[in-house]
């Protein structure tokens, strides 16, 4: 009997050993001052605290990634003046570089996959476009085939001097692509299609005019994916839509910050919690804070009910949450640090547990 109870202590034990070995969160960085690249680590989402168990050493500024559904490769943005997209295989918790294609366009800063996984998609700010990749079995990418150079400006003459596109967003049906042009002050519609070598429609686009100088960023869901809510970096704002058969119809507007706040906006990232309850919204410059709104029935946000956390740093360009919505790790690209909230899935508010990840210029965090 005692050997039977050593025998499930070992087991016991040598489970918890491969479970922590399993690495479930991916840091994307500027290479500008030591980061190494793409950083791996296991995040204990009974504890928050993580360990790195890997990171890249041959790529520059790697800093917004995506990750396959089978977690065997990544693929990541390099935001440089001539834009590169590089694939890697992802295997016992280390990514190994497959190869780099170029974007045709400077400065990429966002990625997405999509949900049918046949096609990568970049956003390149500085070149004001889009480029998509045919993305192959093996992981491994095409060249750049369909290119969509956006044209235009707004008032903000130091930002919006030309098209600046700041995202790529599929649809929770994966049926449309969403691309907020912060330049021109639109966000593009794109029907998208994989059964055409050019997937992204040019002739039956949409497009959402946001207000002269908003400059929209980023974008997400509501949970059950009939509403769009669509942060405005420079007007430090959310506006939210309807959003039907690729339709969208305005429904609201709210400041992501306080009445008596007087600094410079800086909105960044959007996410909706995954029990579809709150919204959460960054905001930079002399914020540097977590917004939170509750979402009512009707898709609107409470906005009287808005409540600011401070991400103890500086410049949250981007956050994300676990899968579980037990956690919201927030990254400040510059102050080095990721600050690791807990979550309240009743109230939605967040909690500092004191753990911090330290990773020079962080830029993107993905949980998988």
């Amino acid at each position: 009997m005692l050997r039977y109870f050593y025998c499930l202590g070992f087991l016991f034990l040598a489970n918890n050993t491969l479970q922590a070995q399993n690495a479930n969160l991916l840091i994307g960085t500027y290479t500008k001052q030591g980061s190494q690249g793409i950083y791996v680590f296991n995040f204990d989402t009974a504890t928050g605290k993580s360990i790195e168990l890997s990171h890249t050493d041959s790529v520059s500024n790697p800093e917004f990634l995506t990750i396959t559904k089978d977690k065997q490769f990544v693929y990541a943005t390099n935001e440089n003046k001539d834009g590169m997209v590089t694939a890697f295989s992802f295997k016992g918790n280390k990514l190994s570089l497959l190869q780099q294609k170029s974007t045709k366009s400077a400065d990429p800063c966002y990625i997405s996959l999509s949900p049918d996984e046949h096609n990568v998609i970049v956003a390149n700010y500085s070149g004001g476009s889009i480029t998509q990749f045919h993305r192959f079995a093996d992981g491994l990418i095409s060249n750049a085939q369909q290119f969509i150079q956006h044209e235009g400006k707004s008032i903000n003459p130091a930002r919006q001097d030309k098209a600046h596109v700041h995202g790529a967003f599929f649809s929770p049906k994966g049926d449309y692509l969403l691309t907020p042009d912060l330049g021109t002050d639109e966000v593009f519609i794109y029907p998208y299609s994989n059964t055409s070598s050019t997937p992204l429609d040019i002739h039956h686009v949409k497009k959402i005019k946001s207000n002269p100088g908003a400059g929209p960023r980023h974008l997400a869901f509501s949970k059950t994916g009939n509403y769009l809510y669509v942060s405005e970096e420079l007007t430090g704002s959310i506006s939210v839509y309807n959003f039907n058969n690729g339709q969208p119809i305005f429904l609201q507007q709210v400041s992501t910050h306080p009445e008596t706040y007087k600094g410079a906006p800086g909105t960044a990232d959007i996410h909706v919690s995954p029990n579809g309850q709150y919204l959460y919204v960054s905001n930079r410059g002399d914020e540097n804070n977590i917004a939170k709104f509750p979402i009512l029935s009707n898709g609107k946000l409470e906005e009287k009910q808005m409540k600011l956390f401070s991400t103890l740093g500086k410049r949250p360009r981007n956050f994300n949450i676990s899968q579980d919505g037990n956690w919201l790790l927030a990254a400040n690209q510059d102050t080095d640090n990721i600050t690791v909230f807990k979550i309240n899935k009743q109230t939605g508010d967040l909690t500092d547990t004191g753990n911090t990840i330290h990773v020079s210029m962080p830029v993107c965090v993905v949980f998988f």
